[in-house]
């Protein structure tokens, strides 16, 4: 579909009016009324399973939870559409719950459209940030031909809630940042005693934020290291705070930007984290049954 100027204007101001409009109602706390239920919800046997996928160069985490619904957090860039589509198909699901896009670059959204266009899609939460790029009007487009709502990404809300499992937003903190990564949605699942850190691709500042604002919950078993492991992410601070037992950082091999830096290997091993990267470790499973045992396989069992 091609865009003139004006239309693309249209879009974008459709965007941050359905946001507006839609945001206040899920920081209202209504965002857990009329929860869709899974067409088909395979049998993790009270397992929460989450798939950091191997998809080159971008992010995309598959989340199974434990009542047999199920979460997509990012897509990669588009070529890797397809691949989102079919590894999803694999593992069972017609339908996707909760679509978390983190912010709007086309290594974390790349493929979203298709996924859009292949499952039926529950809910869908997006950041404030926007974008002239032609990646984020196809999947404004294809959300608006789904006539699906756009819930407002952003610290205070929580997409999921129950007995025993949690999935609230952390960030981000402020209205506006100068850089699109600061707008990065920040989720934090947890279920019973076990938790994890998705950070998109925040960087120092919102991470600063994060420790200002909510301190106590940023603790975390398994942390997806931000912005594909670059410098500008995973602060001193920030790690400490977070603490976890485990890290994944999602990258492609011999990427241009040399991620994963090497400050942020270095953190990771002065704090005695143990470490997986998809470039070298492929797709990385992680599950948990909610009481600290936790079960880790990977595509390329490598020593890290």
């Amino acid at each position: 579909m091609r865009f003139d100027k004006k239309s693309l204007t249209s879009l974008i101001v459709i965007f941050a009016v359905l946001l507006a409009l839609v945001g206040v109602k899920v920081f209202n706390g209504d965002a857990n009324e009329n929860k869709p239920a899974s067409l088909k919800a395979p049998d993790n046997d009270g397992q929460l399973v989450v798939h950091y996928l191997d998809v080159g160069q971008g992010d995309s985490a598959f989340i199974e939870l434990p009542d047999g619904q199920c979460m997509l957090i990012d897509a990669s860039v588009s070529s890797y559409g397809d691949k989102i589509v079919e590894t999803i198909e694999g593992y069972g699901y017609t339908e996707i719950d909760y679509l978390v896009a983190t912010h709007p670059h086309a290594d974390h959204i790349g493929g979203m459209t298709d996924v859009v266009e292949g499952f039926e899609i529950g809910e869908v939460y997006m950041s404030k940030a926007t974008s002239t790029s032609k990646t984020f009007e196809g999947l404004l487009t294809a959300i608006s031909d789904k006539g699906l709502q756009i819930h407002t990404a952003k610290t205070g809300v929580t997409i999921y809630s129950d007995d025993e499992t949690e999935i609230e937003i952390l960030a981000p903190v402020s209205e506006s940042y100068e850089e699109t990564n600061n707008y990065s949605a920040v989720v934090k699942i947890t279920y019973g005693s076990n938790s994890f850190l998705f950070t998109g691709d925040a960087e120092e500042l919102s991470e600063n934020e994060m420790l200002d604002e909510c301190y106590d919950k940023l603790r975390a078993d398994v942390l997806k290291v931000g912005h594909h492991g670059s410098s500008s992410s995973t602060s001193d601070a920030f790690l400490q705070a977070v603490s976890p037992k485990y890290a994944v950082i999602s990258c492609g091999a011999d990427n241009s930007y040399g991620h994963p830096h090497k400050e942020t290997i270095s953190r990771l091993n002065d704090m005695g984290i143990d470490y997986y990267r998809t470039d070298m470790n492929g797709t990385v499973t992680i599950s948990c049954n909610g009481n600290d045992v936790f079960d880790i396989e990977c595509e390329n069992e490598l020593d890290n």
